[in-house]
């Protein structure tokens, strides 16, 4: 059985998706960007601000199951710009986990106006 989780300080879905959804003890998130939930906008036009911002989505669709990061596994990232982005992003999302670090596949996308996209998939321990 899965439960859909639902934040109004995330982005709503454009499209027939879901914020995020519970199964079992894991949670999966949809990808999320760096738009700013309460004003609509790209947090800013560089892979640093979209990063946190993004991080910043993810942890308020993790908190709504009573989740940190710390309880995320895996994470998959999405850069606009692989090459040119990877070190700057790569520090923005360092600065949020400590060790052990989530698994990880990074990957260069075509991304519609927005640098940086990550979902993630969170255990949460009984």
């Amino acid at each position: 059985m899965k439960k859909e989780l639902k934040t109004t300080d995330g982005p709503a879905p454009k499209g027939s998706y879901s914020q995020g959804v519970v199964v079992g003890d894991f949670v999966f998130t949809s990808g999320a960007s760096g738009v700013d939930p309460q004003t609509g906008e790209l947090a800013g036009d560089d892979v640093v601000a979209q990063t946190h911002q993004v991080m910043r989505n993810l942890g308020a669709i993790l908190a709504a199951h009573g989740l940190g990061y710390d309880d995320v596994v895996k994470a998959t990232v999405h850069l606009q710009h692989l090459k040119r982005d990877f070190d700057a992003y790569d520090a923005v999302y360092k600065s949020y986990f400590t060790k052990p670090y989530p698994v990880r596949t990074t990957v260069g996308s075509d991304l519609l106006d927005i640098l940086v996209e990550i979902d993630f998939v969170a255990h949460k321990s009984t």
